[in-house]
């Protein structure tokens, strides 16, 4: 779940900077797990944003939050801009 989401909300963020007619696909994808998540925690949120937006490559960074603010996971992801055949 916690490697699901932070891989998910760094895309998301990568996703939100492209033009339209662009894509990507990932370069690389690093998840740093920091503490367990256990029954105990209610919710979680991922937060996520582009570190970098270049015309070839995007790189973001995302993270998993609990209620108390205390970090379950981070993460780390570039992408390959592509341009996309209409």
């Amino acid at each position: 779940m916690a490697l699901r989401a932070t891989r998910l909300s760094a895309r998301y963020a990568a996703q939100s900077v492209l033009p339209a007619g662009r894509g990507f696909t990932t370069l690389d994808l690093h998840v740093r797990f920091v503490r367990a998540v256990t029954e105990a925690v209610s919710r979680l949120r991922t937060e996520a944003h582009v570190t970098h937006a270049g015309n070839r490559t995007v790189t973001a960074e995302g993270r998993i939050v609990g209620p108390d603010g205390k970090v379950y996971a981070t993460g780390t992801t570039s992408c390959l801009v592509l341009k996309m055949e209409q």
